[in-house]
């Protein structure tokens, strides 16, 4: 076995002040510390909202959100990157609008593996989302809209109002949104293997690096492996990896107690319901990605063909889960993909300070930075030993 990647003397959180100082969207940097560069490549994404109002009456309205459906993405980029055959893709938390978190994970990633880093953005979400979603004045006056509506709640605040909002005004917005980020990162892999994006080579294959519900993407995209374009992927999943009964996204960084209680409602009834009525539907017309969906709302529902799924993968997927992790507990990925199955890919720590699902690695004064340097070496270097063989 291949030693443990060690990370360089590092100051945790002085490299991260230091990358938000360097990153902004759009600007190509080089990092000189590490090596790294950051490109910026454009994506228009080819998702059908016509056909989408099958199962959305808001996909058409939803459709004309222009930063949704033409963005940039950004590649981090290894020192002396030759155009290898294999990326690896980073996929990002539940209502995230800015990839300050993840500047240090992308590094970390494309300096130990070796292989470019492309950070992909969930629909509707980091530079995906209109500008005003992200304005604190604007959302403060639907926080007071809401709390008139539906009455005072600790959970909601303006971070997480128009998430809130958008799901308790139509639910099936969780789906679609997470089948055009499907249908987009079926799209990526496509270019990537015909060798039509303008730096890749052909043949390029595709990793992931998934975090929450990220992980909840990957692993669809995975089961549904869309023209096999996923065959020999490799999956590592970190404060993920849940079965959706089992997630708890109550949070003000995520959404408010009445939208996450709707959704829940809906996906584990009436969800299901029309499903049962229309799953000979879906077979026959190989809607290969809404089964695969579907097996990953609630443990009893295929639960055969989903663990046999995660156990053929074999040596394919590995993951970390935090004991304190609220949102992604340990207990839902033992759902989804089976006891055993969760024993022998998924290792559960619990780091030596207070963090969350949402803030595994404070940037809090109170922490010894030693503690979140050895706790984020303990992630990111099985995470980069695991991606880069």
């Amino acid at each position: 076995m291949s030693k443990s990647i060690k990370i360089n003397v590092l100051d945790f959180v002085q490299r991260q002040k230091e990358m938000l100082r360097l990153f902004g969207m759009g600007k190509n940097v080089a990092l000189k510390k590490s090596g790294v560069a950051v490109r910026f490549f454009p994506f228009e994404s080819s998702y059908n909202f016509q056909l989408a109002t099958q199962v959305s009456k808001h996909s058409l309205q939803d459709g004309s959100i222009v930063e949704n459906n033409r963005f940039d993405y950004p590649v981090f980029f290894p020192k002396g990157w030759k155009k290898t055959r294999n990326v690896i893709v980073l996929l990002h938390g539940l209502n995230e609008r800015n990839w300050d978190k993840y500047l240090c994970w992308a590094e970390y990633l494309a300096e130990h593996t070796k292989k470019a880093v492309i950070l992909f953005p969930i629909a509707y979400h980091m530079n995906r989302s209109p500008g005003l979603w992200s304005d604190p004045r604007s959302m403060s006056l639907l926080v007071r809209k809401r709390q008139a509506d539906l009455g005072p709640d600790r959970s909601l605040c303006f971070a997480n109002v128009a998430l809130s909002e958008r799901l308790s005004e139509d639910p099936v917005r969780f789906y679609t949104s997470g089948r055009q980020t499907i249908d987009d990162l079926r799209m990526l892999a496509s270019s990537l293997k015909k060798g039509t994006h303008p730096t890749f080579k052909k043949g390029t294959t595709v990793d992931f690096f998934a975090y929450s519900i990220g992980a909840f993407l990957a692993e669809i995209t995975l089961m549904a492996n869309q023209d096999g374009l996923f065959d020999q992927s490799k999956l590592f999943v970190f404060c993920g990896g849940s079965i959706f009964k089992s997630m708890f996204g109550e949070s003000r960084c995520i959404m408010d107690k009445p939208a996450y209680d709707r959704l829940l409602s809906f996906y584990m009834k009436e969800w299901m319901e029309q499903e049962q009525a229309a799953i000979a539907t879906h077979r026959a017309t190989a809607d290969e990605a809404r089964l695969a969906f579907d097996t990953m709302i609630a443990p009893e529902v295929d639960r055969d063909k989903r663990e046999g799924f995660f156990r053929n993968l074999g040596n394919r997927i590995s993951g970390i889960s935090l004991r304190k992790d609220k949102v992604m507990p340990y207990e839902g990925v033992e759902a989804c993909m089976g006891i055993s199955n969760a024993l022998q890919k998924f290792e559960l720590l619990d780091f030596p300070f207070e963090y969350s699902h949402e803030s595994p690695f404070p940037m809090n004064s109170s922490i010894e930075p030693a503690l979140l340097n050895d706790s984020f070496n303990q992630v990111f270097s099985k995470a980069a030993q695991f991606l880069a063989s």
